[in-house]
């Protein structure tokens, strides 16, 4: 399985669909499936059966996206980039913005 260059909580910009262009933030990443949900991206309806929890009716909820159709933002100039991994000098692993060199991880 390849690895996800993109985790929960960071910004991202839709490269490709009927949201391209959107910014939104990662609420979710499904690396089994290479796909990742984002606030507000890619909404769909769900017609739900009422609960003990929740009235039934339709609900519109982000549905996932492919990570290939998702692109990093830049957290320097707020641009698309891609990521990359570096090893820093106390030893950690990091991802960095290729566009900036700026370091992503938290």
């Amino acid at each position: 399985m390849p690895k996800m260059r993109v985790k929960k909580g960071d910004k991202v910009v839709i490269l490709a669909g009927k949201d391209k262009g959107k910014r939104g933030e990662v609420l979710q990443a499904l690396p089994a499936e290479q796909k990742v949900v984002v606030q507000g991206i890619n909404i769909v309806k769900r017609h739900t059966k009422p609960t003990a929890v929740q009235p039934g009716g339709i609900v519109e909820k982000p549905a996932p996206i492919h990570v290939s159709n998702v692109a990093h933002v830049d957290p320097k100039d707020d641009a698309p980039t891609r990521v990359g991994y570096k090893v820093l000098e106390d030893g950690r692993k990091v991802r960095f913005a290729r566009r900036s060199g700026e370091i992503i991880d938290r």
